[in-house]
């Protein structure tokens, strides 16, 4: 049965996505609950409820379960334990499976293999011995991440010569503890890639798949700086990268929103990366430039609702602004809104750090380059110099 406009829905984590969210499911009319252990967080400020308690506090996750018709995630680090005890009392989408599955990266690149998805060579690591004989295996290079509460590049290192490997292990903080504490990670052929690409997808309770296509993904400092829409690249290789993603998200059952992030080899194959049980941020371009964005898709498949267009309007790009950019003082807003297809979204962190996502910058053009070119320039503009100084 369809979970109707004037229901609440729940959102574990307080973060941009579940901000935006919000702002999908209260346009539709519904109700919003929050529960993240901070206080005044992006989400929180838009919802109608902010709980705020530990993951692990059970019995506040069943009282908050209790009073929602359904749960979702903005952050997949949740605790499986908390998941499961949210769907005591409501439905969980994605399923805390699917949970389970994506905040593992052991379990992740197990689960692509096992279903025959394309994956770079892997290996578990849960001792510096462990480590020694996975690099004789896959060879070097190769990139050692911890195997879970990893992203935008934290949680990881890239070891070039087997000499580098004790340092590698060191710097992932796992040299004080030993595979008897629990120590585990994952090491990882490492790709020589031409581009990195993402599919938004969304799936339905009735199995019913959408995406927003390929999407084309440039990072700076392992973290996300530019989403092109649509990606520049092969038809065919959009097409495969669209198909990969349906047959993931049907191999998983997610009923939800999911992404894949996807590596486009030299050689013209794609490689399964990551996946992300949740919206993602290559897809906020989605709020400005589609018929339905990635977060009212994601309302709709959770309330099991028939799930909308992803038509995109125009060629679309979205540039992240980082904490960096506060570090003259407050960018200067105006100048980036003088781009007149140029759309801004904050999201309301009080602290700006280096590499904090403060929020984004959504242009549309007439191509995909002319987008692009567009959402660069005006955020060039943010920290432009004027004569009353640095802005």
């Amino acid at each position: 049965m369809a979970i109707l406009p004037g229901s609440t829905i729940g959102v574990l984590g307080g973060g941009q996505l579940g901000r935006m969210f919000a702002i999908a499911a209260r346009k539709m009319g519904y109700r919003v609950h929050t529960f993240s252990p901070d206080r005044d967080t992006p989400t929180g400020q838009v919802a109608d409820v902010e709980i705020v308690a530990p993951y692990e506090d059970l019995d506040a996750v069943r009282a908050f379960a209790r009073e929602v018709a359904a749960v979702t995630f903005e952050f997949e680090n949740v605790p499986a334990a908390t998941a499961a005890a949210a769907s005591e009392f409501a439905p969980v989408r994605p399923s805390g499976a699917v949970l389970h599955v994506t905040q593992n990266r052991l379990r992740e690149k197990g689960f692509l293999a096992e279903h025959g998805f394309p994956v770079a060579p892997f290996a578990p690591v849960r001792s510096p011995a462990d480590l020694a004989l996975a690099l004789v295996s896959i060879g070097c290079p190769a990139v050692l991440k911890t195997a879970g509460w990893g992203y935008d590049g934290k949680g990881q290192a890239v070891i070039r010569r087997a000499d580098e490997a004790s340092e590698a292990w060191a710097t992932l903080g796992l040299a004080s503890v030993g595979a008897e504490t629990g120590a585990e990670a994952i090491l990882e052929a490492f790709v020589d890639f031409s581009l990195e690409l993402s599919v938004v997808a969304a799936r339905g309770e009735d199995g019913a798949f959408v995406s927003w296509g390929a999407l084309e993904n440039h990072h700076a400092r392992h973290i996300l700086d530019l989403t092109v829409a649509p990606a520049r690249v092969l038809p065919e290789v959009a097409a495969r990268a669209v198909e990969l993603a349906r047959e993931i998200l049907q191999a998983l059952d997610v009923v939800g929103v999911l992404c894949v992030e996807l590596f486009l080899g030299r050689d013209g194959r794609l490689l399964v990366n990551e996946l992300a049980p949740r919206p993602h941020n290559s897809g906020h371009l989605t709020f400005d430039a589609a018929a339905t964005s990635q977060f009212e898709q994601q309302l709709r498949a959770v309330c099991g609702l028939p799930l909308g267009s992803t038509e995109l309007y125009r060629p679309a790009a979205m540039a992240n602004l980082l904490g960096d950019l506060w570090a003259a003082g407050e960018p200067d807003w105006a100048a980036a809104l003088s781009f007149p297809e140029v759309k801004l979204h904050l999201y309301g962190k009080v602290e700006a750090r280096p590499g904090r996502k403060m929020g984004h910058l959504t242009a549309l053009g007439g191509t995909a380059d002319e987008a692009a070119a567009l959402a660069l320039a005006a955020r060039s503009a943010l920290a432009r110099k004027t004569s009353g100084g640095s802005r």
